[in-house]
């Protein structure tokens, strides 16, 4: 009896470091992220976009290119969440990892609805500094009206996973 109460505080105290461990990696985790609200990127066309104007709403931020299927593909589905829950508060907002001209076209040619930044390259880098560590796209990262990152997802989007996002408990 002696032997299995010495293995399970064992296993106990194995569970807690474990544990404190995962608390500590995930509270450095969010201090390395950049401070996603002070980012000011130029707009097609002309302007910037700020990202402090957002701040305070749900928002989720998506990193795109022109000469992405799977980003072309998911833009519809973009602008209908948009649509559809920007009178709950929500806010999206498309970083392209392009150039001005091809987005300036795709933007005339499709109804998007939600406001565009150009980004280049440094979207690419912006997009890794908050998690997107393969540097793939579309990558998208929701931020709650608190200004923290909750959740990530590397590849195109699903109305699945947009609803789940939008879940006030989620």
């Amino acid at each position: 009896m002696r032997r299995r109460t010495v293995v399970a505080a064992a296993l106990g105290t194995v569970a807690a470091l474990a544990g404190t461990g995962a608390a500590l990696w995930l509270e450095r985790r969010h201090q390395d992220e950049p401070d996603i609200w002070n980012v000011r990127l130029p707009r097609p066309g002309g302007g910037h976009l700020a990202f402090a104007d957002f701040r305070g709403h749900p928002l989720l931020l998506n990193f795109w290119a022109t000469w992405c299927p799977p980003c072309v593909t998911e833009m519809p589905l973009l602008a209908r969440f948009h649509r559809k829950r920007g009178t709950a508060g929500w806010q999206v907002v498309g970083v392209a990892v392009d150039q001005e001209q091809p987005v300036r076209a795709f933007i005339e040619a499709h109804a998007i609805g939600f406001p565009i930044a150009l980004a280049g390259n440094q979207g690419l880098a912006l997009s890794q500094a908050l998690g997107n560590t393969a540097g793939g796209l579309p990558f998208s990262v929701v931020f709650d009206a608190a200004g923290r990152a909750r959740d990530r997802k590397l590849g195109a989007l699903d109305e699945a996973t947009l609803e789940r996002w939008a879940r006030p408990d989620a």
